[in-house]
């Protein structure tokens, strides 16, 4: 009878999601945002999101074929990093920079911490800080029609300017070729909830806990509200990158927890800090703080004896 059991440790369940799978769903997801990216800004737009993807999947092939790891390219994890990455461009930029951040993202941020699953904040946001730190210029310059360099929305609302709310919801403003279109990127949102590729308590509890914020110590303004919401890349951070795997907590409390944070640092960024964005910052520190939110949030394992 023994031989007839098989005893391992936990856990005993299969399930048919792979990182590939998981990976192909984020990058099917990202196909509105790119696809509408393209059509406002152009082909400059295409170039850079494929120099990017290019530069992220050949620097990791390189990289563990000189080091003589396991060459995991087809996980498709390389791909999704050059995609967010490309998304978090300006469309003017020159194309050198984005490929630059893909070769960061990868060996730095990645394979440089033993890999994915290893690296401690996410690749590609980790990249556009380098490059915004590195070619604020370059990186803050935002083109729109005829390539006139424009404000974008939040930069004028904290001018005390107006917005055009619809024109955010659609996505004919100026900002990074990802960010624009809200509704593309609600299109791509809804398709990882249906594939249960993520779950929604970080972008809830995020979308929620900045609106609170900036209501209470921004404006007393619906309007005003639902242009933080709207502006700023807050839904490609909060449904595409803040739900990241790797660098976002496991359980439900630390979830709550970590959107909450996400939420406030996002405010007072935006509403104190020298520049009108916030997102990717909130989501890089408080990535740093993921292993003491897990610390906190994790149960007790049954049997334990409490303190």
């Amino acid at each position: 009878m023994s031989k007839l059991l098989n005893v391992s440790t936990s856990p005993h369940t299969r399930n048919y999601l792979t990182t590939k799978n998981i990976m192909l769903d984020v990058a099917i997801a990202m196909i509105p945002a790119s696809a509408y990216g393209v059509y406002q800004f152009g082909i400059k737009a295409a170039l850079i999101l494929l120099i990017s993807v290019i530069s992220c999947v050949l620097s990791e092939y390189v990289f563990e074929s000189l080091m003589g790891k396991p060459v995991t390219i087809s996980d498709g994890s390389a791909l999704v990093t050059g995609m967010i990455l490309g998304l978090n461009m300006p469309p003017a930029i020159p194309l050198w920079i984005p490929f630059l951040g893909g070769v960061f993202a990868i060996i730095v941020v990645k394979q440089l911490y033993g890999g994915l699953g290893q690296n401690f904040m996410n690749p590609a946001l980790a990249a556009r800080c380098f490059l915004v730190i590195s070619f604020a210029g370059q990186m803050t310059t935002f083109t729109y029609e005829d390539a006139v360099v424009s404000a974008t929305p939040l930069a004028a609302l904290k001018a005390g300017e107006t917005v055009d709310m619809a024109a955010m919801f659609i996505g004919m403003i100026p900002g990074t070729i990802g960010e624009v279109s809200v509704v593309a990127l609600l299109i791509g949102a809804a398709y990882m909830l249906v594939r249960k590729v993520i779950s929604i308590y970080i972008p809830a509890t995020y979308l929620i806990t900045l609106s609170v914020f900036v209501f209470i110590f921004g404006q007393q303004d619906l309007n005003y509200v639902l242009a933080h919401l709207m502006g700023g890349g807050l839904i490609f951070g909060a449904f595409f990158m803040a739900t990241d795997y790797v660098t976002s907590p496991i359980t439900f409390k630390g979830k709550i927890m970590f959107g909450i944070l996400l939420g406030i640092l996002t405010g007072v960024f935006r509403l104190y800090g020298g520049t009108a964005e916030g997102v990717s910052y909130a989501i890089i520190f408080s990535n740093i703080l993921v292993p003491l939110i897990e610390k906190i949030s994790l149960p007790k394992a049954f049997g334990k004896e409490g303190r």
